[in-house]
This record gives C-alpha cells, structure tokens and sequence, in this order.
C-alpha cells in the first residue's frame, strides 16, 4: 500500500476528521453529561434539603433520603462537577507541550498508542464508574482530555499532504475536534434507551478503529512539509531513518519551488536569514503577548462550559425540561464548529497566497506574509470574544442562545497561532497551549448567587484589555522583532 495516490490521501483525510469528529474533544460536551450524571444522583449526597427534612437519614424503604428529597441548595455538586471539568480542562491544555515532544520524538505510532491506551482507559472507567465511585471521573476526565488531545496533534499533519489547501485542512480538524462534544449530547439523547455504561463501552470498543488507522493510514514517521513528491506512507511503506532522510533532502529541493515558502528568486546569500530555533519563538515578545491573551479567552471558555449547567438551573428556576432543551442547543452550536472553522483557514490560505505574491515582487521575508494572513483572523477573534463577554454577562435565558453562538468563536483562538511558529510547527504550537493553561485552574468553583452569570464572577473590564490584540505585522516587509530591516 502505497501513499502516493489522491485516493489514499483522501481517506486519510476523512479518516482523521471522523476520528476528530467523533472523538478527540468529547471533553468540551461536559455540560450534556452532568446532565446525565446528575439524573444518576453523582455527588448528590453534596446536595442541602430544604428546611425540616431530616437530611441523609434512611427512609422506611431503605433508600437514604437524600435520593429522594426535592433540593434547594445543589451548589456543592455542581462545585464537585466544575473541578472535575476544570483539572481535564487543565491537562487538555497543559499536556499539549509534552504530548508534542513525544510526537517529535517518537513520532507517529508511538504517540498514537499512548492516545488509545489513555482514551481507552478513560472511556472504561467512566462506563463502570456509580454513584458511590463517582470520585474516579477526577481520574477519568484527565486521561479522556488528554487521549483526545493527542489524537488531534497527530492528525494535524495530514494538511501537509494537501499543500496550499494546508490552513483549511487543520482548522477543518480543529472544528472537528470541537464539534465532537455533540457525542455526549447523543449519549444523554439515548440514556433513556441505553445506560451510559452500555455507551461508553460502545466507544471503547472504538479503539480497535483507532488501532487499524494507525497501522494502515499513518505514517510511522512524520509527514514532512512540503511534501516529496515520492513520498509514502502507510502499511507496506517503511519509514527508516534512512529514507526519512532522504524525505528531507527531498524537502529542502522542494521548498525553493513550494508557494509556501518565499525565497525570491534573485536573493542573495547575504539576505537569506538563518532559520529561527524553536526558543527563540518561545522567548519573543511577540509569543508572550499572544499566549496572554490566548490564556484569557480561554479562561472565559472553560468557566463558561464548566459552569454552564449551573448557570442554566439558576437562570430556569430548576426547570429540568428547560435546562435539557438549552442543554441541547448548546451542544447542536458546538457541533457546528466543523462547518465554522474551515473560514478561518480559508481565509488565511487566500490572504497568505496574496501576501506571498506581493512579497515575491518586494523581496520581503517570508514571515511577513504568514503573520499578515493572520491579523483578519485576530480582528475577529477579538470581536467574538467582546460579543461573548457581554452576552453572558447578562442573565437572561432567551439570550443565552447568542451566547453559544458567539462561543463557537473562542475555540479557534489557537488556530492563527500557527502564523507565529511557522519555522517549528510541531511544538511552538502546542507550548502557548500549555503556558495558557495555568490559567484554567484560576475560575471560582464556588457556585454564584441564583440567578447570578458566573462569567461575571470574573472582572468583565477584563473583556477590553483581552480584545486588544498585540499589532502584528501590517507592512510586507516587517522586520523580525528588535532586529532593523
């Protein structure tokens, strides 16, 4: 089986965005699963009755009373599920890092084993955890997070088989990824049908999927960029360290001749400049600014959807029927983030493509370009978020529905990231995911006062700095930072 055809790399493709597409971000659907676990009475003991109950006693039936008493006060259950969400939360971004270096190097297939036996592990555990294991999702959680997450770096690098269509194609998996929180929205659709045991052990037989895709459409190695043009993969290729050199020769031949790379054509050896390392990005100022701000938004993320089955209790008067249906149109807005995100790319490929055509014709560098095609999707980042903030500052429940709109906004705050690191893409990426993750353990757990937004537990005058944006390049020829043209 050879790599080579259109058909074989097609496959890869649709592979990649169904495993991302049904699996890789299950995490970010929490709010469908309390939903589930709390008709399972999860850390239900927690709950305060009301006034004149007699509290955890035993009724006549041998059911402990706290089964059966109408709540008041559920605030430190829904304190148990917001640390839950917040410690995955934290390791889908904080493992990033070492995911990546694990990917570079070891590369491929052994990153991707670690992600099966992690996924695989968590999804049992959750099938077989109850009401009185409920404490083992602290340990479940992390692993799903992290498993998910793993499966998404490995994947990215399928968008270099596909050349100047390489921007669309990771931020087609990066809404896949998203979108993949409907899975828990069908888990609590059918629990009235099958048990959540039955489906997550339903996903964990998955993993044989996950297996057969390593070995037959993976490369064992890297996919380099930009691509050889006899490069293989799969099966029956054989990705030796000897052949993967021979990769990189064939890489730097190609890259004069790529349209993603901008050596003009009669530069001299004196205006090449040297390829920048890996903490050299990692130490710019440019770098810090844009994981500043990356850290804020995603902080509004994460306390927006660790919190937002509370918020929809307080805002519904504890009407169950009104918080499953604005459950479930959350969970339909996150899956559409596959049909959203591919814009973004889309964009920056067609910004990038004019950019390159100019700076060909001035001579300018070639980071110019990547960091010019990123600034449009900045500016709506940026506006996303200032419309997000306010929405959800406000509690009204009919408004909510524009605050999952406007939230499927914030998950792709990462994606022009990729303009900042195009000389190390594998770990530059993922290291401001990780720096932003300090940052998921700062939202409160207490509950807010009923009736009270938690986003606005938050100082919402954080909302204009996070919207400024540090300037990126405007010109064709900006220089690299603190250094003169």
């Amino acid at each position: 089986m050879q790599g080579r055809g259109l058909p074989f790399r097609v496959a890869t493709l649709l592979t990649g965005l169904l495993e991302c597409l049904g699996f890789a971000g299950v995490l970010f659907g929490w709010t469908s699963l309390v939903f589930v676990f709390k008709k399972q009475h999860y850390f239900e003991e927690l709950c305060e009755p009301d006034a004149g109950s007699l509290g955890n006693a035993t009724g006549l039936d041998g059911c402990p009373r706290w089964k059966r008493l109408p709540w008041t006060d559920c605030r430190a259950q829904d304190e148990q599920f917001s640390l839950i969400f917040t410690l995955a939360s934290f390791m889908n971004n904080f493992m990033t890092f070492p995911m990546g270096y694990i990917f570079d190097r070891f590369k491929t297939t052994v990153a991707r084993l670690i992600a099966i036996f992690l996924y695989t592990s968590a999804t049992l555990t959750i099938a077989f955890t109850s009401t009185d294991t409920a404490v083992l999702l602290f340990l479940a959680m992390p692993m799903l997070a992290v498993g998910g997450i793993l499966f998404l770096i490995t994947n990215l690098q399928i968008g270099n088989l596909f050349g100047k269509h390489r921007s669309t194609i990771i931020t087609m998996y990066n809404g896949a990824f998203d979108s993949s929180s409907a899975v828990f929205l069908i888990i609590k659709l059918l629990y009235d049908r099958a048990s959540i045991k039955a489906s997550f052990i339903f996903i964990s037989v998955c993993s044989a999927w996950h297996v057969g895709r390593t070995l037959l459409l993976m490369p064992r190695g890297h996919i380099p960029y930009p691509l050889p043009a006899d490069y293989r993969y799969g099966l029956c290729s054989e990705d030796s360290p000897q052949e993967e050199d021979k990769k990189a020769v064939g890489s730097k031949k190609l890259e004069l001749q790529s349209e993603e790379f901008l050596s003009p054509k009669k530069e001299t050896p004196g205006q090449q400049q040297a390829p920048s390392s890996f903490w050299s990005h990692a130490f710019s100022q440019r770098f810090a600014w844009h994981v500043v701000w990356l850290s804020v938004i995603q902080l509004w993320h994460y306390l927006f959807i660790g919190t937002l089955n509370s918020l929809l209790n307080n805002l519904a008067s504890k009407d169950s029927a009104l918080v499953s249906t604005y459950t479930n149109a959350f969970a339909v807005t996150q899956f559409f983030g596959v049909l959203c995100a591919p814009w973004n790319g889309l964009l920056m490929d067609r910004l990038k493509h004019k950019y390159q055509e100019e700076a060909k014709k001035t001579g300018a560098p070639a980071e110019a370009a990547a960091l010019r095609s990123a600034v449009p999707s900045l500016a709506l980042t940026s506006l996303l978020c200032l419309g997000f903030a306010v929405c959800a500052s406000v509690p009204v429940l009919p408004l909510q529905y524009a605050t999952f709109i406007l939230q499927r906004g914030l998950p792709h705050a990462c994606v022009p990231l990729g303009a900042l690191r195009e000389a190390v893409w594998t770990r530059d990426g993922p290291v401001g995911c990780c720096v932003s993750a300090a940052v998921s353990p700062l939202h409160p757990h207490q509950g807010p006062p009923p009736g009270r937004p938690p986003i606005r537990e938050l100082d919402v005058g954080a909302a204009d700095s996070a919207d400024v944006h540090p300037p990126l390049p405007s010109g064709p020829g900006v220089p690299a930072e603190g250094k003169p043209r």
